[in-house]
Parts: C-alpha cells; structure tokens; sequence
C-alpha cells in the first residue's frame, strides 16, 4: 500500500471529512477522494459513507484503522534510521505541546543530549491535533501532551498531575477582587471547574495560550491561572505571587507514543522524562 494513501486515509479518519482532509494535507479535494478511490479498488471494499455530515467508516474501513497507522508508524521509523547522522546508534523526534516547551521539553532535551549523546534528537513542537496527529503517522515517536486523544496503535501514559494556580503581579493580592484578571484558556475542563468556582467571573481578556498570557501579566501586570512549575522562578523572584486562599486546579500531563515502538530506544529516554518531570 501507498504510504500517502494510509496517511490520507488516517486524515479522514481524524478530520471526518474529505474536504478538512484536503485541506492538512495541502492538497485538491479530487487527489483526496482519488486516493481513497485507489486504495479501495486494492482492497475491493468502500472505506467511507460519505454524506452531508462528513465522511464515516464501513466495517472494512474499521478493519484497516487497525492496521494503518502501524504501517505508516514503520515507514516513518524506517526513513529515521536510514538518516541517523554519524557517531549515533539511532535517531529520536521528541515533542510537546506549546505551552509545555518550558521548561519540561527544555530539560528533557538537554537531560537526553547529556546522558544519551549516542541518540540524535528531532525536537518538535505543536498544537494538540496536529501534535496527535503527527504521533499516529510516525512522524514524532514521543509526545508530552495534555488530554490527548486516544488513536489506535498509540500508548497513552500519565506522565505527572500539574497544577494551576492563581497567580498575580499584586504583592497584596486579593481573592475577590483580583487586579486585572486574565483568563487563560487551560482546556475544556478547566473552564467548566473554572465556571463553577468563579460563576460571576466577567473578564475582559481570554487568552488562549498559557505563555502568551504569562508574558503579558508580566509586562503589563494582572492576575491569571498558570502552572505552578512554570511560574515558580517568578514565585521565588518576587515577580508573582500566589492569591491564599485561591482554588487550585490539577491539570494532568500524559506522555504518548506507539504501541508498537522499539522499547530499547523508548524507554531509556521516557525515564529521563519521568526523572526530571519529578
């Protein structure tokens, strides 16, 4: 099978649509719907019912969803290690999310640079869909991540609880009233504990990314809810201060990769992750 015919295939799956496949794959709908076209004619099944809701799986379709993302897994691990640089045994693409670069994936590369000099390291980072997207392909072998989506052939593992404090610029701070309160978009579930704690809550900046919002408290002063470990060096600086008595909220990390990954290589790195993330 045509390693673009799986990834365009496991596109669909994931957008539920041939147009939104069309459209991360930087490609015409017609080369969208005749790769599908071919690869059903391999196999002598329809993969898709395709209606005005989008596009959904026959039963050969689940049937393949097994197999497909392993296949791609392989070919992506494959053109890694046939590209592994002099001096080293193998290579590794390591990645996370946005807001999770600092420092998490900053020490975890500079922990793997110092303690397995041997592995050469693809460092990545990206939004969750596309982050999820990019684990199930093989384009990434691990991923720290929050509230991944569960994909087959993927492991998905509790890497640590985070937490999100109340933090401002304030050196008085005040629950009930917060100076300048910024709300910073943590997810979906955040939002709905975040509602029910501080129901009348009627800020008038939404911030969708937790180092953007933490860059402008900073600068311009406020209040906001960030990841304890991600403020501490401001907490111990004077620059932040925590508001008593405030609601905390845990935020879990996970650490995702294929089921069908090389342990040998893996693991080695993934308990380095574990170490620092202690």
């Amino acid at each position: 099978m045509d390693i673009e015919l799986a990834r365009t295939f496991l596109e669909i799956v994931s957008t539920g649509s041939f147009v939104r496949a069309a459209e991360r794959l930087n490609v015409g709908q017609t080369t969208v719907s005749a790769r599908i076209r071919s690869l059903e004619q391999q196999l002598g099944r329809p993969l898709f019912v395709r209606n005005k809701a989008g596009a959904s799986l026959t039963p050969a379709g689940d049937q393949l969803l097994r197999y497909a993302p392993t296949f791609v897994q392989l070919w992506q691990r494959a053109r890694h290690q046939v590209a592994v640089p002099p001096g080293h045994r193998a290579v590794l693409t390591v990645a996370s999310e946005v807001s999770l670069w600092q420092p998490l994936l900053a020490d975890w590369v500079i922990w793997m640079r110092r303690s397995l000099p041997d592995i050469a390291l693809r460092v990545h980072v990206d939004v969750p869909q596309d982050l999820i997207n990019h684990v199930a392909s093989g384009f990434v072998d691990i991923a720290v991540m929050y509230a991944p989506q569960h994909r087959p052939g993927l492991k998905v593992d509790l890497l640590m609880e985070e937490e999100l404090v109340l933090a401002t610029t304030d050196p008085k701070p005040s629950r009930s009233k917060p100076s300048n309160y910024v709300h910073v978009d943590w997810g979906p579930d955040f939002a709905l504990r975040h509602d029910a704690t501080f129901p009348e809550a009627a800020p008038s900046l939404f911030v969708n990314l937790g180092p953007l919002a933490l860059n402008y408290v900073l600068e311009a002063g406020g209040t906001g809810y960030f990841r304890r470990q991600a403020i501490q060096p401001y907490l111990k600086a004077g620059r932040l201060h925590l508001v008593r008595g405030a609601p905390r909220f845990s935020y879990p990390v996970y650490v995702v990769h294929s089921a069908q990954a090389d342990d040998a290589l893996l693991e080695p790195a993934l308990a380095g992750l574990r170490k620092i993330s202690r």
